[in-house]
């Protein structure tokens, strides 16, 4: 993103904004998905944060971190109440980066350990630059709530605003803005190393990355455009993934190159921008695009079939509705299946396989975050709302616990194992940066007579593919040392689907 996304003013951000509301008819649901009514319901949180804040993750003992917007050091953690309602939480200021690194529109995941890491940023408060692209990077640890720096691949003096995700081994792999080039952070290590690009067709600018059930990385082209690719971890390569069929990146508004570096030759010029994607139960991805031409600002999206007798192809879909694009928007998969995407012009849409639908009381909302409780926090201009969605999950979607403990002891750590812990997709999306996924399991602990809710932080997952099926996986959880002892019952959360819970006697710490 070549610009600052201005989160108090998004409902204008990019282009003119339309007031139009349309329902667009679209081709037939994926089978096995059924269309579900667009539309929900929306509280405003109780608590109002200290500060605006621009963007937030879910960490796995149920508590969202969020950044400012303006002292982007900072970081504040938002706990719901002693009942798991997220509209009534509490906030508290936690660890500053480390002294220098204040940046924006970086590359981020919560890895399997439960640490959140942060790598580049293609802002950072202090840079004399048009650009920063700084090569700097933090992990987060959420025992401690401090950050820690970390370093970045060797010879990559910049990385920006890069596209990120963390593979099913646990890796967190990154790929440098200006070049081809990959990289991947052992979380064990903490160490840098760099993977083989071979195959890749252009550089990694305002691309966005999307894990497949099979391990690999989707991508579409921005500077090759309508190329995608598919990323095969173990072969580290790159292949051609086909045409998309139609142009999903926009040219860019920029003219001549942006300045991020002393040197004549750190100048960028701009690839144009393009807008998220969405792995769906099923297998489809849903990908959007940025407005295609200058003279038609309606932005085009398409569906790749990542399995099934289809698998491997491209179908284009519709273009959006009141001439509207998705270039540099969120998208976010709501537990029904639904796509919640957001448009350039501020409008947000709902998308079902069958019907693209705005949702007016949506109009001008921040960044999104799938809480456990199925609800979408919103950050808005001037406070925080949770979005909670129409229709429900299919019940096989959901995770399901096969061994775990009977009784658990406060203070103390467990194994839990079953099908499905995380999720069948990373379920969240941006055109490159700002990544939020949530795709690992979160423990939640309900006290059977009391009703206080309690999440045991999860760590150490078994893997961090999608949509793993049969395949049986677990994860550690620690028994929080305040919890009220009783008996319980406890549920595993991937995604906002809860599994269906199981009981459990907890005792108190010895």
């Amino acid at each position: 993103m070549e610009r600052r996304f201005i989160y108090a003013a998004l409902a204008c951000a990019i282009v003119a904004c339309s007031g139009n509301r349309v329902i667009v008819p679209m081709p037939p649901p994926a089978a096995g998905i059924p269309g579900t009514p667009a539309g929900g319901s929306m509280v405003p949180l109780s608590s109002r944060p200290p500060v605006l804040m621009q963007f937030e993750w879910l960490m796995t003992d149920g508590s969202v971190l969020a950044q400012p917007v303006a002292k982007t050091n900072n970081f504040y953690r938002y706990v719901p109440d002693a009942y798991g309602d997220y509209s009534k939480g509490t906030w508290q200021k936690v660890g500053s980066l480390p002294k220098g690194y204040a940046p924006t529109d970086f590359a981020s995941a919560v890895l399997a350990d439960g640490r959140l890491v942060i790598s580049g940023g293609e802002y950072n408060k202090g840079s004399k630059y048009q650009l920063a692209l700084t090569n700097r990077g933090a992990i987060y640890d959420p025992v401690k709530m401090t950050w820690a720096p970390i370093g970045h691949p060797v010879g990559w003096n910049w990385i920006g605003d890069s596209p990120g995700t963390v593979l099913a081994d646990g890796r967190f792999l990154v790929g440098d803005k200006l070049h081809r080039w990959d990289a991947a952070l052992d979380p064990k290590t903490l160490q840098w190393t760099r993977v083989s690009d071979a195959g890749k067709s252009d550089e990694n600018a305002e691309e966005g990355w999307t894990l497949l059930a099979d391990g690999t990385v989707l991508t579409a082209d921005t500077r090759h455009a309508p190329n995608s690719e598919r990323y095969d971890p173990a072969a580290q390569r790159w292949r051609s993934a086909g045409s998309t069929i139609v142009d999903l990146h926009s040219p860019t508004p920029t003219k001549g190159c942006l300045r991020y570096g002393a040197a004549p030759k750190d100048c960028y010029y701009p690839a144009g921008e393009i807008g998220p994607a969405i792995l769906r139960p099923g297998g489809t991805v849903f990908y959007t695009g940025s407005y295609s031409t200058k003279g038609n600002r309606a932005g085009h999206t398409a569906i790749f079939y990542s399995t099934g007798p289809k698998g491997g192809t491209w179908a284009a879909g519709p273009d959006f509705p009141n001439g509207d694009n998705a270039g540099d928007s969120f998208a976010v998969l709501e537990p029904s299946g639904n796509v919640l995407v957001y448009g350039s012009s501020g409008a947000t849409y709902e998308w079902n396989g069958a019907t693209f639908t705005e949702i007016p009381q949506l109009r001008g909302v921040g960044s999104p975050l799938l809480l456990p409780t199925g609800q979408i926090m919103l950050l808005a201009a001037s406070e925080i709302v949770l979005y909670t969605p129409s229709g429900s999950p299919d019940p096989r979607w959901a995770p399901t616990i096969s061994s775990f403990p009977t009784s658990v002891t406060a203070g103390t750590t467990y194994k839990i194992s079953g099908r499905q812990f995380n999720g069948l997709s990373q379920a969240s999306s941006f055109g490159d940066e700002f990544q939020n996924a949530t795709n690992y399991p979160l423990v939640q602990i309900r006290n059977d007579k009391s009703h206080r809710v309690y999440y045991a932080r999860t760590h150490d997952h078994s893997t961090m593919g999608v949509a793993t099926g049969r395949k049986r996986v677990w994860t550690y959880f620690d028994v929080p040392a305040d919890i009220e002892s009783g008996a319980s019952t406890l549920e595993v959360i991937a995604n906002g689907i809860a599994s269906k819970p199981v009981g459990v006697v907890v005792s108190p710490h010895r």
